[in-house]
């Protein structure tokens, strides 16, 4: 999946069945000439349901794919049959889906688990047939019901990526790097800025065949809470991350102030971030001996565990994966 193909973001129009109308019958046959009503009733019109799908991570596929229409209900017949119900119709969508009314923006539902089926919009239901209003005083009923009408409306789907662990750093901390090493992502890597333009996720592979998903966010700036820079467009996929690894690189001016300004953005976004469990990676350190190790532990951010690791070099990836492996299943 390229950058380019990830939506977060998209808005559909769904079209639920019409219910079928009743039938209005009277029973004749040879030898039965007055055999009373016997129209059946209409069928329900179709249901518009989303599903989660875990094969899906963006709602690309409904960028332009936006109307969905169910069937209708088929109309009652003779002998007191009833209609056929119209076709419900299926939209697959990534785990983590949020749905919103366009109107309103309450939230109608969330689809957070491997296929559940939420109905968006409900089919009409079929109308009876005249057998329904046969009575000691109108045995012959020539009227029945008409199908309800389903239900259309615009609704908004508001993607907030599932991931167990969510990097969290400013631009060319070397997330998109440590992403390619540990999974078998492949995200654009590059010597500049912003080089991440979309979120990223990849599996990563732990021992005895075990896994966990890791997501890469576009690098915060600080002042991205209030819109600058590309960080705080995706500052709500980290909502839904179990614990947050922040990186920043060995070369830093100012590791402590760079984490604390992460730490700021992320509360000004949404406080209940801060209670998320968090681990702190110096990044690129095969560029440190250990005379600087030492140097730099001394300012480091006190209250958060730190590991020293470096993706290019492969060191202290294997100590990471055991961290955050226990940090998730504590």
């Amino acid at each position: 999946m390229t950058e380019g193909n990830f939506v977060d973001f998209t808005k559909i129009y769904a079209s639920s069945g019409n219910g079928g109308g009743g039938s209005v019958h009277l029973h004749r046959e040879k030898y039965i000439t007055k055999g009373g009503p016997d129209g059946g009733d209409g069928g329900r019109g179709g249901h518009i349901i989303m599903r989660g799908d875990p094969n899906l991570w963006t709602l690309f596929h409904l960028k332009f794919n936006k109307h969905f229409r169910a069937e209708h209900g088929g109309h009652g017949g003779k002998s007191r049959s009833t209609g056929k119900d119209g076709s419900d119709v299926y939209i697959n969508v990534p785990l983590g889906t949020i749905v919103r009314n366009t109107e309103t923006q309450e939230i109608i539902f969330e689809i957070t688990k491997e296929n559940t089926e939420q109905i968006l919009l409900d089919g009409g239901k079929g109308g009876l047939g005249n057998w329904n209003f046969k009575s000691s005083t109108n045995q012959t009923p020539r009227y029945a019901q008409p199908g309800i009408e389903g239900k259309e409306s615009w609704f908004q789907l508001e993607l907030k990526l599932l991931a167990d662990v969510g990097l969290v750093g400013f631009p060319n901390a070397g997330k998109s790097t440590l992403l390619s090493v540990v999974t078998a992502a492949k995200p654009k890597i590059a010597d500049y800025a912003f080089t991440t333009l979309k979120p990223n996720l990849g599996i990563v592979q732990y021992r005895d065949f075990q896994t966990f998903v890791m997501a890469d966010i576009p690098g915060i700036i600080e002042g991205a809470a209030e819109g600058k820079g590309l960080g705080h467009r995706f500052l709500r996929h980290i909502e839904r991350n179990s614990t947050l690894l922040f990186l920043i690189p060995a070369d830093s001016d100012d590791i402590q102030k760079e984490y604390n300004i992460l730490l700021s953005e992320l509360k000004q976004h949404n406080p209940e971030l801060l209670d998320k469990s968090r681990l702190l990676a110096i990044s690129k350190s095969d560029m440190l001996d250990d005379e600087l190790k030492e140097e730099i532990k001394k300012e480091l951010p006190s209250g958060i565990q730190t590991l020293f690791i470096s993706s290019i070099a492969q060191q202290g990836l294997v100590e990471l994966k055991d961290t955050l492996w226990k940090m998730l299943n504590d």
